[in-house]
């Protein structure tokens, strides 16, 4: 049993985080690299409000030097998100970090798509803002690398500079430095109460909360109606790429209509919702992939429920999904109907 859920959460990671990099690939082609950039800050400008100190607090870094806990967050916390990442410390004021090939956010033939711009707007999102959520406005990144740019790796490091920097130093380039050699030995170690089978389903919640953020922001950037286009397109075509992987992940092989509501009900089960069918209806009582929501404009259900058309749509081309109860409407719970 435990085998089958870690399976499941791992599949659930690989499918939010596949929707996340489509989102922003579907920006990057279909509308400009200048939106995808505004896009990728303001995703990650609003992960770094909500996450970051309270990482810190439960990686058991919050007691470090500004630039070392910052190094050694970013180190830890996309370790346990599945992100190849490595680190080395220069002294209490300088830490680096490097994201190391392959990338996670651009997987597989995707980074051959993603411009400088958008990386370096994910740079000034967050590595860019910890200084200042730290209370150590002297702390910047200098940015080294960029895998995007042909560079063998994201790199760059941590530094206390010892005086308050401006919003455009926070993030600066320095391309004829290199990161020493990753020495594992030296980098930082998880608190003993990151159990593996912690560290898997906190793998699956790193992809979940981007998903989260990134489609209320694009929402906010966008409108709805524009959204909707955008984010829905590339929320069916996810669907359909990656549904026969994750129906054998989750072990949801069945047939007919029946069978597809097996694989709803098994993946939201996966993601951590309480859920269940009736024939070929299903019934979600909770959302975790929305969790902490107030109040969610409509269109963020219908760019999330995408991802379940596109996946029909690989599984049967004959069938439709009928939404027949909406929980983000005041409802008690989701209802969908194969049919």
């Amino acid at each position: 049993m435990a085998e089958r859920d870690e399976a499941g959460w791992d599949a659930v990671a690989e499918w939010y985080h596949s929707f996340f990099t489509g989102m922003i690939l579907a920006m990057i082609g279909r509308r400009s690299p200048a939106l995808a950039a505004e896009f990728v800050f303001t995703v990650f400008r609003r992960q770094h409000r909500e996450m970051f100190l309270p990482g810190l607090a439960k990686l058991g870094l919050d007691h470090l030097p500004p630039a070392v806990a910052a190094a050694q967050y970013h180190y830890l916390s996309n370790a346990i998100g599945g992100v190849a990442v490595e680190y080395m410390p220069v002294s209490d004021s300088k830490a680096w970090v490097r994201y190391p090939p392959p990338r996670w956010i651009w997987s597989g033939t995707a980074i051959c798509a993603v411009p400088g711009e958008v990386s370096r707007a994910m740079l000034r999102g967050w590595h860019g803002q910890n200084g200042v959520s730290l209370g150590a406005p002297g702390v910047g990144f200098v940015c080294t690398g960029q895998t995007v740019d042909g560079d063998p790796g994201l790199e760059g490091y941590f530094q206390d500079f010892g005086a308050p920097l401006a919003e455009a130093d926070r993030v600066r380039f320095a391309r004829h430095e290199r990161m020493p050699r990753f020495d594992p030995g030296l980098a930082p170690r998880l608190p003993a109460d990151w159990t593996p089978a912690r560290q898997r389903k906190a793998r699956r919640n790193y992809a979940i909360a981007y998903v989260r953020t990134a489609i209320p922001a694009a929402i906010q950037l966008l409108g709805a109606d524009e959204a909707v286009a955008l984010l829905g397109a590339a929320g069916r075509l996810i669907g359909m790429q990656l549904f026969h992987a994750t129906a054998n992940a989750l072990g949801a092989t069945g047939a007919g209509a029946d069978g597809f509501a097996d694989f709803m009900v098994a993946l939201a089960r996966a993601q951590g919702d309480v859920a269940e069918r009736d024939g070929a209806t299903v019934r979600q009582s909770s959302w975790q992939a929305m969790r902490g929501i107030a109040d969610p404009h409509p269109a963020i259900f219908t760019c999330w429920n995408a991802l379940l058309v596109g996946a029909l749509a690989a599984y049967d081309r004959n069938w439709t999904l009928h939404v027949e109860q909406r929980l983000d409407l005041g409802a008690a719970g989701f209802i969908w109907r194969v049919g």
